[in-house]
């Protein structure tokens, strides 16, 4: 027997999990990509910068986070993918970059050939998706570091922006107009908040939760919105119009909006503009937890935000309606002396605007939403 095996390592089922995802994978491949899956390193033809004046390269790394948890203990692994796109694609889009391709990261206690392919292959979908090629990744396989059916996942994409189309913080002025994207869920944030509920209230994840019309585990794997596409086609759509843009993530919303915004700008985000979706307030009363306790921790409804041309505003809303995604406006950056109370500040090390949410939610979704 191969001493490998024998200390736990197989590495014929890891061969077999790549003969099962190289359909998935492929797919997401132009004629930019040169090889084929399983190559030491992914191969991008970059001749296509050319057309750029001062292409900037966009990066960004994550995970899921402890979602992975419930897919693994209600065995359903093929929409995780799609969360590990949003997270990592969905940051490069918010400077305005166009994605270009994206590698993964499978460390797990056990191969199990069929479950690593549905994985990859919820990343493939994210990746065609987007529009963004996934040229390589990795599965390691990781005996009494982690349990047999235990794994996490991980990856990082590049994309590309014209310098004088960067979107950010200089391109923000007063008096423009902050719009919410409406998320799909609770996309990949704030899951460890999440289980504690649920664990705390005696639940399980196989349970029928009949707010959802589904078992929680099955709700609580709504996959990640994925906004990059509609988002390159409103700001092309725009074409200056669209100033910023910020992708609410961990922190929630105020943190990651102040993030986009200059120094000495301040916004109030109106709660009464929207009602968060019924699984934030079931787990909420679950916990026996306010909303406005959770707004550092989940979304909330909104899954991104865009700081636009006032003029440009009601343009901006049909624009994604026509993308299947609710829009509205839930505030409005200021330059003037900020009103007295605290706001969120300087949230990932940013030194940036100013932001608080005030007012109460509104009991029962906008007609716009």
């Amino acid at each position: 027997m191969n001493p490998y095996t024998e200390a736990g390592v197989d590495t014929a089922a890891g061969d077999l999990a790549v003969e099962l995802m190289k359909s998935a994978v492929r797919k997401t491949h132009g004629p930019e990509v040169l090889g084929g899956v399983g190559a030491f390193a992914g191969l991008f033809d970059a001749s296509a910068l050319r057309a750029y004046s001062r292409p900037l390269l966009a990066s960004s790394t994550d995970g899921v986070g402890t979602k992975v948890a419930i897919a693994q203990r209600i065995d359903k692994h093929d929409t995780i993918g799609l969360d590990l796109v949003g997270m990592v694609v969905d940051d490069i889009v918010v400077v305005g970059a166009k994605p270009l391709f994206m590698t993964d990261y499978i460390a797990c206690g056990k191969v199990f050939p069929e479950r690593i392919a549905d994985i990859v292959r919820g990343i493939a979908a994210g990746c065609a998706e987007t529009g963004t090629a996934l040229v390589g990744g990795e599965t390691a396989e990781h005996p009494g570091l982690l349990g047999i059916h235990d794994y996490d996942v991980a990856g990082a994409a590049t994309g590309v922006v014209e310098a004088d189309r960067l979107l950010g913080a200089d391109r923000v002025n007063d008096g423009d107009v902050v719009l919410a994207l409406a998320s799909s869920g609770l996309h990949s944030n704030g899951y460890s908040l999440v289980r504690h509920i649920v664990a705390g209230a005696g639940i399980g994840y196989g349970d029928n939760a009949a707010d959802f019309g589904t078992t929680w585990g099955e709700a609580l794997l709504e996959p990640t919105r994925l906004y990059t596409q509609p988002l390159l086609r409103l700001i092309a759509e725009t074409n200056d119009g669209v100033h910023a843009l910020s992708h609410v993530t961990g922190g929630g919303i105020a943190a990651n909006l102040a993030r986009v915004l200059p120094q000495n700008t301040w916004v109030e985000v109106d709660r009464s503009t929207w009602s968060p979706p019924p699984v934030f307030r079931v787990l909420a009363d679950l916990g026996d937890l306010d909303l406005a306790a959770t707004e550092g921790t989940w979304n909330l409804g909104i899954g991104f935000l865009a700081v636009v041309d006032a003029a440009t505003a009601s343009a901006a809303v049909s624009a994604l309606a026509r993308e299947g995604i609710a829009a509205w406006q839930v505030g409005v950056v200021h330059t003037d002396a900020r009103p007295a109370g605290d706001f969120e500040q300087g949230a990932k090390g940013v030194d940036g605007g100013a932001v608080r949410l005030v007012g109460t939610y509104a009991d029962a979704a906008p007609a716009s939403a």
